[in-house]
């Protein structure tokens, strides 16, 4: 593979994006097959996909696996700015400064144009990515509350009870639980990572400490 290529440097991205394209593909086609079989024990008609991809069964289902990650993701970044595990190449070391807390330097010549803009435009910047983070989080936290509750109130409607609100829904338990049983399996799997690194070596990954390392020695 040429290693000046487009595929070669973005290959991590590329390969997860496909990997995530593949997935959720898969995941819409057997959401349609068991929400046509749900419709059909209701007996009530199946519809297509193309409509499928509307309903709040696929909304709901999509979103609050992605409201979980995201959330994961933010916290993970901006907890590991205070908090250390010693030993693991998840954190920072126990003492002394890194080079991610070093001050930014306007005059270099590769420094992002935020940088060199300094003021309000630098601090913002120096917190995009868990404001990024946030934002996704908060952005699918709301697509999986109204896809939960369209989901819900058709489900009522297909056994003729009566639907309810945003305001009646938001304390519902079905909706906290769908969120709860995402975010519990993220947290544990971040305390595997944080724990298994300390222990556990995988030769190559940036995500591990090499091979040679001590089980004390703190990151990377």
């Amino acid at each position: 593979m040429n290693k000046n290529g487009f595929v070669y440097k973005n290959s991590l991205t590329i390969v997860f994006l496909v990997v995530f394209l593949i997935s959720l593909i898969a995941q819409a086609y057997y959401g349609w097959l068991v929400y046509n079989e749900d419709r059909s024990m209701d007996q009530f008609p199946p519809v297509m996909l193309t409509t499928y991809l509307t309903s709040g069964h696929f909304i709901q289902a999509t979103f609050e696996n992605w409201e979980s990650e995201f959330l994961q993701m933010y916290l993970f970044v901006v907890l590991t700015v205070f908090l250390r595990q010693k030993g693991s190449s998840e954190s920072k070391k126990l003492s002394g400064k890194e080079e991610v807390d070093r001050k930014p330097d306007p005059h270099k010549d590769d420094a992002p144009w935020p940088v060199k803009s300094g003021g309000f435009i630098l601090t913002l910047y120096k917190y995009s990515l868990s404001l990024a983070l946030l934002l996704l989080f908060l952005i699918s936290f709301f697509f999986h509350f109204k896809g939960s509750l369209m989901d819900n109130n058709e489900e009522l409607m297909r056994k003729g009870l009566s639907t309810g609100t945003a305001t009646e829904y938001v304390v519902n338990p079905r909706f906290w639980f769908e969120s709860f049983q995402n975010f519990q399996s993220e947290f544990l799997s971040i305390v595997a990572i944080v724990v298994l690194s300390i222990y556990l070596r995988h030769k190559g990954s940036p995500q591990s400490k090499p091979v040679d390392a001590p089980n004390m020695e703190t990151g990377e």
